[in-house]
């Protein structure tokens, strides 16, 4: 089980977010001040904060710097500022990542598990998963397609699992670049396609990467 902190001022939205992830599996710890979260870091190991910005006190900016003093663990920046130069900022700091309130459950836990994935902090107890004719061996990192091995690079590799992981949803290609590439890459959405394009090549089995036009792309096994 993962660890989480949690840093804002706000008693409410520290508990919304506490019900969330702790449905989804995550341990919750939390903080109502930067000077609070800097006790509990010296005592228990996280796995990722989530920090809100305007605080009383220390903000969120602050606090982010002194966590990188001493840490390098994850950080997601949740806030109702939603302007370009906040974001900067934040990512300029050490930020992971940064997710403008009011936000929906889905992407919270989507986007924490993405920035888990990138930094390593992601253990999933299932070594290999099967889906229709893919079968991935995810220790070895090794992905076969009716019992041939099938040679991916690492993005393909991560938009694979992404797929899979939100199997049936529809994904923008937004979503798509800024989960496995990173909300601070700066190339086109065409990076998207290419490498979609590709992956289904590889795999031979491109009917179950399915384009949903005006949207993005979806992930779904046909019956077969």
């Amino acid at each position: 089980m993962l660890n989480i902190l949690i840093i804002d001022d706000e008693a409410d939205m520290r508990h919304l977010i506490e019900m969330y992830l702790g449905n989804s599996g995550f341990r919750c710890f939390s903080a109502e001040s930067g000077f609070e979260a800097y006790g509990i870091l010296e005592n228990t190991v996280m796995d990722l904060v989530i920090l809100d910005i305007m605080m009383p006190g220390e903000d969120g900016f602050e606090v982010c710097s002194r966590i990188r003093e001493k840490s390098d663990v994850p950080i997601i920046f949740l806030s109702a500022k939603g302007e370009e130069w906040d974001k900067v900022k934040a990512l300029q700091l050490g930020g992971d990542d940064y997710i403008v309130k009011p936000f929906s459950p889905g992407e919270l836990i989507a986007r924490m598990n993405a920035v888990l994935r990138r930094t390593g902090g992601l253990k999933n107890d299932m070594d290999s998963i099967q889906i229709g004719r893919i079968t991935i061996d995810k220790k070895a990192r090794k992905v076969s397609v009716e019992g041939k091995h099938v040679a991916l690079t690492l993005k393909e590799y991560e938009l694979l699992l992404f797929f899979i992981e939100h199997k049936n949803q529809a994904l923008s290609r937004e979503q798509l670049l800024e989960y496995i590439w990173g909300i601070d890459y700066t190339g086109s959405l065409r990076t998207v396609d290419t490498h979609i394009k590709t992956l289904r090549m590889k795999l031979g089995v491109g009917d179950y990467i399915q384009t949903v036009w005006g949207v993005g792309y979806k992930f779904e096994v046909p019956s077969e």
